[in-house]
């Protein structure tokens, strides 16, 4: 399951030129016309326009409305190498977005962010969140962007509208061979179709490329020191851009901790055991309630095995949804999966469930649909498609169905709701055309300046134990760790202020909270 977007900005071109040529050009005879390329790319100057209305890919809406106070929103689109171990051949367009620091006398730089996924739209999802950082825009201008592969940088396109909506609905767990067959055929109906429509970029879109796009945007934008807010994925991408150029953080801030020490499976076994945390706190919260609660059981276990069983029952024959598409079980388990994000969505959770119990699907559809990039004309963003593209290229490990099927045991074992869709998505890349690059990423940023690396006790997307473990592979004296107890997926915007006045003081005075520091 997806966590949820990222850019960069600028400086000294010495340390660009560096990166670049390091990145594969060691014939001295292309050593000046590299140069000269990377000189061009380093010092590109965008051209900012009133932001359009987010594309299709991007998820669609209106032109973002200006910040309170008037700010306007500005669009533009940053050069970057396709391949940068080619610096000097083809260039693809990397669409940003930025809102100008309210007081420019006291304007400290760019504040880059990346809301995750993989596969998040930075210029489509940084306007309506940023009312939350209203504080940080006072001195900084807030950014962000589409990574390559996302949206209107170069979106990586698969499968249409009519075909998303048969394979999202598909049994993603399947019990017999001929499911089994099925579901693998759609796991390969699927890679074939990205890489007929998107194979030129898709060797192309992996993290790595991202964050060098992050230090040539710092560049771009005049910054001497990358400042950076990652969230989710986005804070393996500030991993990974703080090993790739430790000496070039300036302050950075990880919310909702990806752990980079633990492969695909790992990962994926770790967010089994949150999401069935976030499952018992939510139904506990049920129960806590009385007669309020709408769904039956005297205790959390009484209502975790009711879920259970209603999903057993949508295996079998799937439910009314929306129009004549109908909620699976497929669908409703990736529905309650998107409403433990957060706990605000707790009571439509609720509502959808008791609704879903009573044959009425459209709500738990209307949940999934938003996990997966469906808007409610009927078209689909391109989130998935990114992401699997992303993370297809970034991790190395191609799961058999034998292989599969032999952890499953482990995955029922750690979460009986989720860990069967959660094991059978090992296989997510096994049709991938495109081999991966790391079983893990190295983060290990010898000289990088401190790091605030936030975990929340009760994420269910990144277990509370991926900040440590950030913490521990950043390396000494980089990674500062700050626990949040809370609920839902990060914790700045969870409404701690303990936790926002740290990171505000942190990113705006440069004061470095204390190790250990505990929020709630």
């Amino acid at each position: 399951m997806p966590s949820t977007s990222s850019a960069l900005r600028a400086a000294a071109l010495a340390a660009s030129l560096a990166v670049l040529l390091a990145a594969g050009c060691s014939d001295s005879g292309d050593k000046g016309k590299d140069e000269a390329r990377a000189t061009d790319l380093a010092t590109q100057k965008l051209d900012w326009q009133p932001c359009p209305a987010p594309s299709e890919a991007e998820g669609g809406g209106e032109a973002p409305s200006p910040m309170p106070g008037g700010t306007v929103w500005e669009c533009s689109f940053m050069n970057a190498p396709r391949d940068y171990a080619k610096p000097d051949g083809d260039t693809i367009e990397l669409a940003l977005i930025r809102a100008k620091a309210r007081d420019q006398s006291k304007r400290i730089g760019s504040l880059i962010f990346n809301f995750g996924g993989p596969g998040g739209s930075g210029v489509a999802n940084l306007p309506p969140a940023s009312a939350d950082y209203a504080t940080l825009h006072s001195r900084y201008d807030l950014v962000s962007f589409d990574p390559r592969g996302v949206g209107r940088s170069v979106g990586v396109q698969c499968e249409d509208d009519k075909q998303l909506d048969a394979y999202y609905a598909s049994d993603a767990t399947p019990d017999d061979a001929a499911e089994e067959e099925t579901f693998t055929d759609n796991l390969k109906s699927f890679a074939d179709a990205c890489e007929d429509n998107s194979g030129e970029e898709l060797p192309y879109v992996g993290t790595t490329n991202a964050a060098r796009d992050m230090d040539l945007m710092r560049q771009v934008l005049g910054d001497d020191k990358l400042f950076y807010f990652g969230i989710s994925y986005g804070t393996e991408l500030g991993g990974v851009y703080a090993h790739l150029y430790p000496k070039n953080v300036g302050r950075a801030v990880f919310d909702a901790v990806v752990d980079p020490t633990k492969t695909s499976e790992q990962s994926s076994l770790g967010q089994a055991k949150g999401f069935q945390l976030a499952l018992t706190n939510f139904a506990q919260d049920c129960v806590d309630r009385g007669d309020q609660c709408l769904l039956p059981g005297s205790t959390a276990q009484e209502i975790q095995d009711w879920i259970i069983a209603l999903l057993q029952e949508l295996d079998k024959e799937p439910i009314t949804g929306v129009g004549d598409r109908k909620l699976t079980q497929s669908q409703a388990t990736n529905g309650i999966a998107q409403a433990l994000y957060s706990k605000e969505y707790w009571e439509l959770l609720e509502q959808g469930l008791d609704e879903a119990d009573g044959g009425n699907g459209a709500l738990l559809l209307a949940l999934s649909d938003a996990m997966n990039g469906r808007s409610d004309t009927g078209h689909y963003s391109n989130i998935q498609a990114a992401n699997a593209a992303i993370n297809c290229v970034d991790s190395k490990d191609r799961y058999s169905m034998e292989q599969t099927k032999a952890k499953l045991p482990e995955f029922r074992k750690a979460s009986p709701v989720f860990g069967d869709y959660l094991g059978w998505g090992l296989m997510g890349c096994t049709e991938w055309p495109i081999p991966g690059e790391w079983s893990t990423p190295d983060v290990s940023a010898p000289g990088a300046a401190p790091i605030l690396v936030i975990g929340n006790t009760g994420d269910p997307a990144t277990p509370y134990e991926g900040a440590r473990a950030m913490v521990n592979a950043l390396g000494k004296g980089v990674g500062v760790e700050l626990t949040y107890r809370g609920q839902g997926h990060g914790a700045y915007n969870g409404g701690s202020k303990c936790v926002q006045q740290a990171v505000d003081q942190y990113l705006l005075a440069g004061k470095v909270p204390a190790a250990g520091t505990v929020c709630q």
